[in-house]
């Protein structure tokens, strides 16, 4: 087959303003030929040397452009004989069609039963002890810099910005997150669809008030964050256990269990606690579903930025239909920059914004608008993108001080393999060790050494069973001290382990 450039390419490369790199556009522009149909399933593409040529770009860029459709599935290198589209994206997923059920009403406001007593624990924060996950690198934040752009605000706030703000955040704040999803995450979206609020926890408490009622159902993934599953439970929702596998959430699994539920909750990117990725396949699936059922989908983007084999995978949101969108997007700050600062987002449905703003107003009114500003400036100056790259090389390096660890310490009790992104890997215990995973993270807990038990992420019976190890927010020899503590307390509690 000859390999010279197909003329039908060209005219997904007009002229574009968009203010985003020249490798997003063109990543962005193949990937909707893609999914519109243009180019179709096993289509082989350009040499890179000629797209280059071409659009009058260097190499490198066609490169990266084309790198990152691979990692997501919507193109296949095949070896001496170029890259073509995926020949896996049954067109029946190519055209998400239009909705035909009517959507939860956004204007009813369902106050819900009294929120459920969730089990007795202590509400003082647990300690940062090895190995709790989500934990940033505090050591690593530039707090210089960050005191040095609150001191220049606070010299020159006013009376109006010591007033209350906008429910929806403050504007400036709000373009600079819409510039930046935009270029690093691909999310379609302008300032008016993100709200600036305290928590994703907040947002998703926002979102089962506003969009269902009680008695309705929703998704939610199993194992996963607990935290949306209480938030649903507390508005009278009933969360529905979908199972998660090699490939994400299964929406096939989730079709059957509950085909009307009216909302799906799900943390694609990064899938917390398993750590694997929706696959493109259940993205489409998933988004089909949603237009079928008038469902909404809540996507958390958990630990989005650090991914460590290739760029990080664009939003689900980015694959949403425009003007008939499904898509909540929620992220946050504080897990990036430091937990004490309490700023997250909500990129919303334009048809969303007002009546989210509107039930916010009398939830918890607005954000603080002085660390607003501090924070825009922070994005606005090029110090967030450079603390984002500095830590995703510092949690690649603490990842691998793990691994090395609990290979030179719990060998033959856990067994951890490398997590492609987040800030924490799953250990699996040795089978025959007669101890189940809560009994190890409750004796480890009394030990000083902080983790979780997957078996205590579930919603329903435990799928499960092994041990979230985070490393992100601790040095290696904190890390390596934490894996001899671990394999110490192992040791002790295991009835059936004979030490070596």
């Amino acid at each position: 087959m000859p390999k010279q450039a197909q003329g039908p390419l060209l005219p997904i490369f007009a002229a574009d303003a968009a203010e985003e790199p020249l490798f997003r556009q063109i990543y962005r522009r193949l990937r909707d030929a893609v999914l519109s149909g243009a180019l179709l399933p096993g289509a082989r593409l350009p040499s890179s040397r000629s797209l280059a040529r071409e659009l009058g770009v260097s190499r490198n860029t066609v490169v990266t452009a084309l790198d990152e459709l691979v990692a997501e599935g919507y193109l296949e290198p095949r070896v001496g004989s170029g890259t073509y589209v995926a020949a896996a994206l049954p067109e029946n997923l190519l055209h998400t069609p239009p909705a035909s059920a009517p959507a939860s009403s956004p204007a009813s406001l369902p106050a819900g039963p009294p929120p459920t007593p969730a089990r007795p624990r202590s509400w003082e924060p647990d300690p940062i002890l090895p190995f709790r996950a989500g934990v940033p690198a505090l050591d690593r934040f530039p707090l210089a810099v960050w005191r040095r752009l609150q001191a220049r605000r606070w010299r020159s706030l006013g009376s109006a910005e010591l007033h209350y703000g906008s429910p929806a955040g403050w504007k400036p704040l709000r373009e600079a997150v819409a510039g930046y999803l935009r270029t690093a995450r691909g999310v379609r979206c302008d300032a008016e669809q993100v709200m600036i609020v305290s928590s994703c926890q907040a947002a998703i408490d926002l979102a089962a008030r506003l969009l269902l009622q009680p008695g309705e159902r929703a998704w939610v993934e199993e194992p996963g964050y607990l935290g949306a599953v209480e938030a649903l439970r507390s508005r009278g929702a009933v969360p529905v256990p979908v199972p998660v596998d090699a490939e994400g959430l299964d929406v096939a699994a989730g079709r059957a269990l509950a085909p009307d539920a009216r909302l799906a909750y799900v943390t694609p990117s990064c899938q917390y606690p398993l750590g694997v990725t929706l696959g493109l396949r259940r993205r489409l699936e998933l988004l089909a579903w949603a237009a079928e059922a008038g469902a909404w989908i809540l996507e958390d983007d958990y630990d989005s930025e650090y991914r460590y084999a290739g760029r990080p995978l664009a939003a689900l949101q980015g694959l949403d239909r425009p003007g008939a969108e499904r898509v909540i997007y929620l992220g946050t700050f504080s897990k990036v920059m430091f937990p004490a600062l309490r700023i997250a987002y909500a990129v919303l449905p334009h048809q969303l914004a007002e009546p989210f703003a509107r039930l916010r107003r009398y939830v918890d009114d607005h954000t603080s608008l002085p660390a607003q500003m501090v924070l825009h400036d922070f994005i606005a100056e090029g110090y967030f993108s450079a603390h984002v790259r500095r830590t995703r090389l510092c949690y690649a390096e603490r990842q691998e001080a793990l691994l090395h660890s609990v290979s030179r310490h719990l060998g033959g009790l856990v067994e951890a393999d490398p997590a492609p992104a987040g800030m924490q890997v799953v250990a699996r215990l040795a089978p025959g060790l007669g101890i189940g995973d809560s009994a190890v993270a409750e004796a480890a807990r009394r030990a000083g050494v902080m983790l979780l038990a997957l078996s205590d992420c579930h919603a329903g019976p435990p799928l499960h069973r092994g041990l979230l190890l985070g490393y992100s927010g601790f040095p290696p020899e904190a890390l390596d001290r934490a894996a001899r503590r671990l394999a110490d307390v192992i040791g002790k509690t295991a009835p059936r382990w004979t030490p070596a």
